[in-house]
């Protein structure tokens, strides 16, 4: 039997998953790392705690599924996004990764902006200068971390890194690069103009490759670490929201994946580029060799339910220990003690700023509407409720933007929940379905490495092996009580964006 492993790269932990020639998922397994926050609103990680993380995950992995390196005809990493990888002429690393949901860069931002204008900017990368982004990271480091810049030979992304442990070969998904604010997205190269405006080395950036090309094979010292075969072809493979959609077919027009990880997307396909002039969605490139997407990110959706568990939910994580069951399950469960729209509460999941539709990382979240009646049940409800509206956010900007869509796609860890998945239904307005497999970044790069070890395209594996398992149709009762909510909701960040701002200062 020959087998393709997809790795996902995630902000807490990462995944690996063996997928064999039918495209079923053989198992999984999952080894989590930590994350720094030395200040308020910075979010670093020790690049070696994610190729420890990662090998140790592939051994246990080929261990479990009792599958030989041998038997893996090929590897695809997909990762998070933005992160700065600074490492110097010997490849040693500089100083931890500067994470996509760090915010120390809003000065380095406006700079970028007003040195080559917004308008020149959109025309040139498709995106606004947002503080997740990699370039200002690298000008923060310039400008504060000096002798730090004047060691850096390289500069990589999160996943690429990982690959460069496994293969000795530099390289980066032109997906991936597109969330640089480095590329000439349209053209499908970096931008030469951006770099020379910015007065960033253009030798520090690696090769771009398609996703599914394959940028190296497993170096001997890899393979004794991880299990796999010394050899093995490695696919560029891409940022984990292009391997997301990839994951859930989203690879044609009409479909949209809403990705309910640490951050949440609203995912669109594109034929040819086409960049909002307003640069409120994202333009990037696709996984799907030669093509776009847009897409609207919210920074903390998935993160949210995580912070209301990881604080607030001391009961019901001793309920989950003792009946062997998930704590998100027993939160969902008692959110639906709450009627729809919480007794009239309403929560901004802007706990780590925002970017989409608000580029603002002095955005704060907040419980707002109250009172005395309100229950644990009613704030459970109030936060999953709050997400959802966030994620809306960006789909009416898609659909501002002329894309038609039939239905949502639905993945990561929040798409287990049926509870969920009729909310979502019900406040977006479209039938919600969900696929074989949920795991959508590591089974899209899983299909990365099939498409370009086998040499089939990538939509024509999504055919063969993704279909649909469940659908959700939204009510149009709770759709019609859902508008008005959503109405309050939605004019909530311009009521409170001077206060989320003083606060700020005050911090």
């Amino acid at each position: 039997m020959t087998y393709f492993l997809g790795i996902d790269l995630g902000t807490s932990a990462v995944k690996c998953l063996l997928v064999d020639e039918a495209g079923t998922v053989r198992t999984s397994h999952s080894v989590e790392y930590p994350l720094l926050q030395p200040q308020p609103g910075w979010a670093e990680q020790h690049p070696e705690d994610w190729w420890n993380g990662t090998a140790d995950c592939i051994r246990a992995l080929l261990a479990k599924a009792g599958v030989s390196g041998e038997e893996v005809a090929g590897v695809g990493l997909s990762g998070q996004m933005h992160g700065s990888v600074f490492l110097d002429a010997d490849l040693d690393v500089v100083r931890p990764a500067l994470l996509w949901c760090d915010q120390r860069t809003a000065a380095e931002c406006d700079w970028i902006e007003r040195t080559i204008g917004k308008e020149a900017l959109g025309r040139l990368t498709g995106n606004r200068a947002l503080t997740g982004f990699t370039a200002p990271k690298v000008v923060w480091l310039r400008n504060h971390e000096p002798v730090h810049y004047k060691r850096t030979s390289h500069l990589m992304l999160p996943k690429d890194y990982v690959r460069l442990r496994l293969t000795g070969a530099f390289g980066m998904d032109l997906a991936d690069a597109s969330g640089t604010l480095l590329l000439d997205v349209a053209g499908r190269r970096w931008s030469q103009e951006v770099l020379e405006r910015l007065d960033i080395p253009a030798e520090w950036l690696p090769p771009l490759y398609e996703s599914n090309a394959v940028a190296g094979q497993v170096l001997p010292e890899a393979a004794s670490r991880t299990g796999l075969a010394a050899g093995t072809p490695v696919v560029a493979g891409g940022g984990d929201q292009a391997c997301g959609a990839v994951g859930v077919g989203v690879v044609s027009g009409g479909i949209a994946s809403v990705a309910l990880g640490t951050s949440g997307v609203v995912f669109v396909h594109d034929d040819a580029y086409e960049a909002d002039p307003e640069c409120r969605l994202h333009s990037f490139c696709h996984g799907v060799p030669g093509k776009w997407h847009r897409m609207g990110v919210m920074l903390a959706a998935g993160g949210s339910f995580q912070w209301w568990k990881n604080h607030f939910a001391y009961e019901e994580l001793q309920q989950a220990a003792a009946e062997g069951r998930d704590v998100y399950e027993v939160l969902t469960a008692l959110a639906q003690n709450a009627p729809l729209g919480s007794e009239g509460l309403l929560f901004l999941p802007y706990l780590t700023g925002e970017r989409t539709p608000h580029p603002d990382p002095k955005a704060r979240g907040g419980f707002i509407g109250l009172n005395l009646r309100h229950t644990k049940a009613h704030l459970t409800r109030a936060v999953l409720e709050g997400i959802t509206f966030g994620l809306r956010d960006s789909l009416e900007l898609v659909k501002q933007s002329g894309i038609e869509i039939r239905e949502l796609r639905v993945n990561g860890g929040g798409a287990r929940s049926v509870f969920w998945r009729q909310m979502i239904a019900d406040i977006f307005g479209y039938p919600v379905v969900t696929v074989n497999s949920t795991d959508g970044p590591a089974y899209g790069a899983a299909v990365m490495a099939a498409s370009g070890v086998l040499q089939k395209d990538i939509p024509s594996l999504c055919e063969q092996w993704i279909r649909v398992v469940d659908r959700v149709e939204p009510n149009p009762a709770n759709q019609a009580r859902y508008e008005a909510y959503y109405d309050v909701y939605r004019s909530l960040y311009g009521t409170l964006r001077d206060t989320f701002h003083r606060l700020h200062e005050l911090v």
